[in-house]
This record gives structure tokens, sequence and C-alpha cells, in this order.
């Protein structure tokens, strides 16, 4: 029961939202769908749960138009949040998961069974609007799963959580892969990639620039990088008078170099033993998620979400 979308395109007037992206996400993995806001994520999600029409291509589950499977098919964390502001949680939550036909007393079960878990018992009679931004962002979360979907997509969401609310997060949705779910979400967050996803697509300007294994993307660049850190020197200028070589993250507890695919890393180590410098570290890998990002789209993930308002008032406008 793969999901797969098939030369999607889609126009907002004079803004190209999506330019023929195709991939396919595998049952029960967790896919990292890549890029800043503005590169066609969100157009992408909503042409799947059939919020938006494609202008042309497809988008399949179980070789099914995505449009024809049962709602309760989706569960979809937005990065703009959903709540209702004055309705109480607990309330919400039931309301929510009766839409998709669960009982009031199960649905009150599944929803105190997550607030425990996320430890936000004691806020079930509190308004959404009471609640700090990252506590109703476990709330839409938990909106998002109480019916138990095969398919949870969700859209940036470690955004704004601290770092004890991003690991109950992970928990969760981890277990919800471990339980059979297949989960797609969105992120600028590349060491969450690094961390979660089995597999990743990345898009820039609503075209697909690459796509893959974690480790096939990793290593398609055929080059590698070195982690070096000598003892008493952070500056690292000798490494100037090594060919092919060059820092591109300094560090005070390490730098990161670029080494050019012709060049044997090991001529870095020689060259500091050489000199008579303590190596501290020394490790050679391949490229991180980000620094393929950068090399593919030219910036940092960061840096494309100035364009996020440049697309929304083209769409606004059409």
């Amino acid at each position: 029961m793969a999901l797969v979308l098939e030369n999607l395109t889609k126009r907002f007037g004079s803004v190209v939202a999506l330019d023929g992206i195709s991939f396919r996400v595998a049952p029960g993995e967790v896919f990292g769908f890549l890029g800043g806001n503005g590169a066609g994520k969100t157009t992408a999600m909503r042409i799947i749960l059939d919020i938006l029409k494609a202008d042309s291509g497809t988008a399949t589950w179980n070789d099914q138009p995505t449009d024809r499977a049962p709602r309760a098919t989706w569960g979809y964390l937005p990065e703009e949040r959903g709540l209702y502001p004055r309705m109480e949680v607990l309330e919400q939550l039931v309301f929510l998961a009766n839409l998709f036909h669960i009982p009031r007393r199960e649905g009150a079960r599944r929803a105190r069974e997550w607030l425990d878990r996320f430890n936000i018992a004691d806020y079930a009679t509190r308004r959404a609007e009471e609640l700090s931004k990252g506590n109703q962002q476990k709330i839409q979360f938990i909106a998002a799963v109480i019916h138990e979907p095969q398919v949870l997509l969700m859209d940036e969401p470690f955004v704004g959580l601290d770092p004890v609310n991003v690991a109950l997060l992970k928990e969760a949705f981890l277990e919800m892969r471990n339980r059979g779910a297949t989960i797609v979400f969105s992120t600028h967050q590349m060491e969450m990639v690094e961390e979660l996803c089995e597999s990743v697509v990345l898009i820039d300007r609503g075209r697909v620039v690459l796509g893959g294994t974690v480790r096939d993307v990793r290593r398609s660049t055929g080059r590698q990088v070195i982690r070096l850190a000598v003892d008493g020197d952070t500056e690292l200028t000798w490494l100037a008078e090594v060919p092919g070589v060059k820092v591109v993250r300094p560090g005070l507890d390490y730098a990161e170099l670029d080494v050019e695919q012709s060049v044997d890393p090991e001529t870095v180590l020689r060259a500091a033993l050489d000199r008579g410098l303590r190596v501290t570290q020394f490790l050679i890998a391949d490229p991180s998620i980000e620094d393929i990002f950068i090399e593919k789209v030219g910036r940092r993930p960061t840096e494309i979400e100035h364009l996020a308002g440049v697309a929304a008032a083209g769409a606004s406008a059409a």
C-alpha cells in the first residue's frame, strides 16, 4: 500500500507551487519531505488529502487515487494549528474522534491516554486558547492520530517545541511506525531527518532535487567530509597547504573539512602528524543531509523561510 505521487503540478496564478514532482513512500516507512517553507511541501500534502486539486498528475494510495481512500486513512498535522480556541481540550478531542465514528467513551479513553502520555492530563478541562503554543501543538498531534490512521502527514511538526517535547513527539510517531503506520513529515530541520527517516525527497521551487534512502542520498555526492580536532589549534591555517581540502565549518570542538573525491582523506591526518600536532579527533564520514541540501539548493534550509511570504502572496493574489 505505497503512497505514490506522479508528475504532480499545481499553479496559483503565476506562482508554480509544484512542477511535476514524483516520489514513492513505502508502507510502514518514516519518510522525510524536505525543503524550506515555500518549496511546495504543504501544497503536495493538501493534494494528497484532497484539500486541493492538482492541475495534472496523480496521487495514489494502494493503487487508488488518494481522494477515494476513506477519510480515516489519513491523519494530518498542519503547520497552521486548527484547534477550536474556546473549546475544552478533552471535549474537543472527543468531538474530533467522533467525526471518525469513534464512540464518545472510546474517544475519551484514547484522548486521556494521549494527554497522560504527553504530560498534559491536567489540561483536559482547559480551553485550547489557554495553552502554550507547544502544548497546543501536542493537542493538535493527538487530534491527528486519535483515530489511528494508516498514513500520518505532518507539516513541520517540531517547530516551536522544546527538547523534552521533541523527544515525546518523536517517540510517539516512531511507535506508530512500529504499529504499521506510514509517516511522512515535512521539515527544514535536517538533523531530524538524519535521526528518524529511512528515505527522503528534497524539493525546491516545486521540483524534486534528489531522493532515495538517507544512506544513498548521503553517498550520492561521491565525496567525504572529515571532522578534525587538533589540540591547541582551532584555526588550522596549515590546511591551506593540503591540496583538495578546505574548512567548511570551523568550530571550537572540531572543524568540518570538505575533501575532493580524488584526495585520500588520510592525507589530512598525515599532514597533521608530520607537523607534530596532537590530533584529538579524526572522523571520515559522508556529507550530512544539510550539506547536500546546501550543495543542491544553493542555500541553507532556514534561508528559504522568507520565500514563503512571496509564494503565499502570489497564491492570495490568484
